[in-house]
């Protein structure tokens, strides 16, 4: 499908949405929200897709939303656009996606890359969430997930107080999977993504939403989820090719299924 706002295109088993508003750096406005659900939408729906790489420019990721977009409306209009409640479609896509960050990753460009399960960064990233300078606060899950990720004083920090995070910080702190050089960092969040797509879908799959359910709910409900997602997993053909590989010493042919 042709977008105006993102590029796709499918590398092996690897889905890659680039966000494409240069002259904006990326700010989000609503239709590439929509877009960009969408194509992850799609990849997540594809059967020769097993992981999804999201990634911007090297100066920017995303620099946040568009705040022209916004700058004029009241409370009635953005509860009726339904702006903010887009945003909860990333947690309804099954498959694993991977941000890869370069430049500013701000606002809602923030929110959306700690909204993914990983993240690969270049050596220039910065994450930061500036609403507070504008007179709002996050409204993508930066406030809930920021405080998960990090702990309540440096989103605090964060949030009250405009700190920005450079990829070093991020990646001590926890809030990125790795740091790899500018001209690197788009190829090595592809490589990761095609390591995790090489594997079972299914488990892929169950493994994501149990540890989302780690992520958001109490120990002894996600340790409900995971039991009801380990044991249907025996009923697969997936399950019965995985064993049966380890113990002849070969490479699995996964079937999905």
């Amino acid at each position: 499908m042709a977008y105006t706002t993102v590029l796709t295109e499918i590398r092996g088993r690897v889905g890659i949405v680039t966000l494409n508003r240069p002259q904006a750096m990326n700010a989000f406005n609503t239709l590439m929200l929509t877009e960009l659900f969408d194509a992850l939408d799609n990849f997540d729906k594809d059967e020769n897709v097993g992981a999804m790489v999201v990634t911007g420019n090297e100066k920017a990721f995303a620099a946040g939303a568009d705040i022209k977009e916004m700058a004029e409306s009241s409370p009635f209009q953005m509860i009726t656009q339904g702006r903010v409640e887009l945003w909860d479609r990333i947690r309804g896509i099954k498959k694993p996606v991977i941000a890869a960050v370069s430049g500013w990753a701000l606002g809602g460009g923030c929110e959306f890359a700690i909204s993914c399960d990983m993240i690969v960064a270049s050596e220039s990233a910065k994450f930061g969430q500036p609403e507070i300078t504008i007179g709002i606060i996050p409204g993508g899950g930066g406030t809930q997930r920021l405080a998960r990720l990090l702990g309540k004083p440096l989103a605090m920090e964060m949030i009250l107080n405009n700190r920005t995070l450079t990829a070093a910080e991020a990646l001590q702190f926890g809030l990125v999977n790795r740091v790899v050089p500018l001209d690197g960092y788009l190829d090595a969040a592809i490589a990761l993504a095609e390591e995790i797509a090489s594997r079972a879908p299914l488990a892929i799959r169950m493994a994501k939403d149990s540890i989302n359910a780690a992520f958001e709910s109490t120990l002894t409900e996600g340790l409900k989820t995971e039991k009801r997602n380990f044991y249907p997993l025996f009923s697969t053909e997936d399950q019965k090719e995985g064993m049966k590989a380890f113990i002849e010493k070969r490479k699995p042919d996964w079937k999905g299924r």
